[in-house]
Formats: C-alpha cells, sequence, structure tokens
C-alpha cells in the first residue's frame, strides 16, 4: 500500500496558525498588566476577601488575577517569608494596597510596598467609603503612590496606570 497523504502544513495554514499564535501573544501581553499582589493588614482579610470574590464575579468590570498570599506563612522566620512573599511580587506587575486605619501600623504592608517599588511594580492603594484613612503606611506616602476609591472602573483605571508607569 505505500504512499502518503501528504499531511504536510500547507501555507494558508502556516499563516493561520502564525496569526492565532500573534493573538494569543498580543492577549497574555495585555492580561500581565492585571496580575496583582494585594497588600493588606491581615485583621482587614474579610474585607479583602469581598474583594477578591468581585474580581472573580463575571458580572462586575472589575477583573485582575490575585498572586497575594491566601494564608499565613506557617513560619516565624522573617527572611523565609519575605522570600516567599518576594516570589509572588515578582508574579505582578501591580501592588494594590488595601488602605484602612490599620494599614499604616502593619510593618509587613510597608515592606511589602517598598519591595513593590523596589521590584519596579506600580503600587496603588484602594480604600473603602468617601475619603481616604487618615494615616497611610509611610513607603506609600514616601513614593507618592495613588489612592482611589473602592470603584471598578476608577481601581481598574488605577491598576492600568500603575502597570504602564514603573
Amino acid at each position: 500500500m505505500g504512499g502518503s497523504t501528504g499531511g504536510g502544513l500547507y501555507g494558508s495554514d502556516i499563516k493561520s496558525l502564525e496569526e492565532r499564535v500573534k493573538q494569543k501573544l498580543t492577549a497574555a501581553k495585555n492580561d500581565s498588566s492585571r496580575h496583582v499582589f494585594i497588600s493588606f493588614d491581615h485583621e482587614d482579610l474579610n474585607e479583602v476577601n469581598l474583594f477578591r470574590g468581585q474580581a472573580k464575579n463575571d458580572k462586575v468590570d472589575l477583573q485582575f488575577d490575585d498572586h497575594s498570599v491566601k494564608e499565613p506563612f506557617d513560619s516565624t522566620n522573617a527572611d523565609y517569608i519575605k522570600r516567599q512573599i518576594r516570589e509572588k511580587i515578582d508574579r505582578c506587575s501591580v501592588t494594590v494596597v488595601y488602605l484602612s486605619d490599620k494599614t499604616a501600623s502593619s510593618k509587613w504592608v510597608n515592606w511589602e510596598i517598598e519591595e513593590s517599588v523596589k521590584r519596579g511594580k506600580g503600587v496603588v492603594g484602594v480604600y473603602k467609603g468617601d475619603k481616604t484613612p487618615a494615616n497611610m503606611p509611610p513607603a506609600f506616602q514616601q513614593n507618592g503612590c495613588k489612592a482611589v476609591k473602592w470603584e471598578h472602573a476608577a481601581l481598574m483605571k488605577a491598576i492600568e496606570d500603575a502597570s504602564t508607569k514603573r
């Protein structure tokens, strides 16, 4: 029996594949600006979980991939914890700081902001209510980070802006 039915790719098939790959790469590049690390005081976990949930809701315009710490690290070794957090920050382009009255006194939030800036990541704050908390983390203020109200359109714009200005 022998013979072959070809099985090779035609020029039009190659062009079609090239175009699909280009589209996927462009989509992946655009999507990378929405990978965020959320920095927050542990006492604000319930609020942050609500925030995370809204980003997963298909009916809401708030969209991002959350690469932040979901469970506290089972360690008292600060160097180990910092290494783990750095890895998460490195996967993102923007750090979103959940601002509350407790945030300014959190040494971890301040360190995460400093580390994000040092690693070339955009940093933006989000707050609930009509005005920003009276006290902000020192690194947030020192680096001139922008804070926006917890409002989907404003936050998405701030994330995009922070991503492009890093």
